[in-house]
């Protein structure tokens, strides 16, 4: 059974959403505090189905570096809170955290499909995911939420930083050449060097890292999983 760690209420208004944002960016750890030997690593990410009423939440494991999938698991939830910008773990966290109370072991490391440290009170999905479980996040969008960078070259493994108000709030990685860049930032528990390392590392063929590419998948019930 997971432990959450400074947990809090889930059905509350915007406004005390975005309190407990702040109250919580104080226990992020932008350093890494991750096993030495890595050998799991997971991907999450979450869906809806009847028309966005349930929250459809799905969890890859797979082995590092080999990145075989060693177990999956799926939530469904009714959902509870609004679609809000920049609450978007409100919405999505309590689904994602039953999926994890599925799968036998929690993984060395996490990747989330959205933003971390990124974020306009620096508590994105994959920050306050980690903070509560206490677990290394990664935060993997695939578009811009706040922040500006310069042009990234067009090669794989280029980067630029992602800046807000002259402090770095994370990367914009080129993870194949001449394809869109991601956007990765620090859940939490890691620096953000590690993070694109670990990025790069899971992202053998695709523009997304194989974590959260496999678990979008699951989540959106398209064909052909894996």
């Amino acid at each position: 059974m997971l432990v959450l760690h400074h947990s809090h209420p889930w059905d509350v208004s915007p406004g005390v959403a975005r309190e407990i944002q702040m109250s919580l960016r104080q226990w992020i750890i932008l350093q890494d505090d991750l096993p030495t030997n890595v050998k799991t690593i997971a991907g999450v990410d979450v869906g809806f189905e009847a028309r966005f009423s349930i929250t459809r939440a799905a969890v890859v494991v797979l082995s590092f570096p080999d990145l075989e999938i060693l177990e999956t698991a799926i939530a469904r939830c009714p959902t509870s809170f609004p679609y809000v910008p920049g609450l978007l773990s409100f919405r999505e966290v309590p689904a994602i955290v039953e999926a994890l109370e599925k799968i036998t072991h929690l993984p060395d490391l996490l990747f989330c499909d959205g933003q971390g440290y990124a974020h306009p009170r620096r508590l994105g999905l994959a920050s306050h995911l980690g903070v509560l479980l206490d677990l290394p996040t990664i935060g993997v969008a695939k578009s811009r939420y706040i922040g500006t960078h310069q042009e990234v070259p067009l090669e794989k493994g280029q980067w630029v930083p992602l800046q807000d108000h002259g402090e770095t709030i994370g990367a914009v990685l080129r993870s194949r050449t001449k394809v869109r860049p991601l956007y990765i930032s620090v859940g939490h528990r890691i620096s953000l060097a590690t993070a694109l390392d670990f990025v790069l590392a899971c992202t053998p063929k695709y523009r997304l890292p194989e974590p959260t590419r496999l678990a979008d998948k699951l989540a959106s019930r398209k064909p052909n999983f894996p």
